[in-house]
């Protein structure tokens, strides 16, 4: 089976970033080549919105996501009211990137609980699923995502590099689980594990483009073309064809961002 018969779903990117002013065209394209027909671009801060939307009404297969990561520096915090209004767009899919980050905490954690709880709350407002960031906060993201009813909305731990009981726990909350290049890389038998058992329904596969390019490209920009290679990776763990992993992952996320 080739690659061109694959309809990948990258739920997880930011090709809107300056990394691709000089040749988003040429990636698009090859995006194409590689059988990538769908993409999320990914909010990290509210000011991006306007050229996301621009982006996604250029482009068939292209959806966003509007927010405010965790360690975006903000003058005024975005309220529920105002993440509503920018979440009318008929492209737009989800609520995010949002959730905790204690690994650089440029935003004191008291202010990312609370703009997480705000996005939660907009998205249960739209109906619409959450992207949830969590980096060395594990306990106080499930906790979190547990009191604000996530399985209200739902919702995608994003890039997920925890650990089985973490996942464990989001699952029981109805998440699914994404995995990027991380997953790939050598030092990583405990994250290929949990990408291992976690359940059919609930997984996801994205690249967090342009960071954390997988094996073989590590160390180069990443792009949407490369979540072929986290496909092939967690394929590999679960000991099933390829083709067959990318199908699931796509229908996966077709349903959770309510695109059928």
């Amino acid at each position: 089976m080739t690659v061109k018969t694959m309809q990948l779903f990258d739920t997880h990117c930011h090709i809107d970033f300056e990394h691709f002013d000089d040749d988003r065209g040429d990636v698009f394209e090859r995006m194409q080549e590689a059988g990538v027909t769908r993409i999320v671009a990914v909010a990290v801060e509210l000011e991006q919105t306007s050229r996301l939307i621009k982006l996604v009404e250029s482009r068939d297969g292209v959806w966003f996501s509007v927010g405010a990561h965790p360690n975006h520096e903000m003058v005024n915090e975005p309220t529920v009211e105002q993440l509503c209004e920018l979440a009318e767009h008929k492209k737009c899919v989800a609520i995010g990137e949002t959730g905790m980050d204690f690994f650089r905490t440029h935003v004191d954690p008291a202010i990312q609980e609370q703009r997480f709880r705000t996005h939660i709350r907009a998205a249960h407002a739209v109906n619409k699923p959450v992207i949830v960031h969590m980096r060395e906060a594990d306990e106080t993201t499930l906790r979190i995502l547990k009191e604000e009813n996530i399985a209200g909305c739902g919702g995608i731990m994003h890039c997920f590099s925890s650990n089985w009981e973490a996942a464990s726990q989001a699952l029981d909350m109805g998440m699914s689980i994404s995995f990027s290049g991380n997953v790939t890389f050598k030092r990583n038998d405990e994250l290929r594990a949990v990408a291992a058992k976690v359940p059919e329904k609930s997984l996801l596969i994205e690249t967090d483009s342009p960071y954390l390019a997988p094996v073989p490209k590590r160390g180069k920009r990443n792009e949407p073309t490369f979540v072929k290679h986290v496909a092939q990776c967690v394929a590999n763990v679960r000991q099933i064809p390829v083709q067959e992993l990318v199908e699931i992952t796509t229908a996966n996320a077709m349903r959770r961002f309510q695109l059928i």
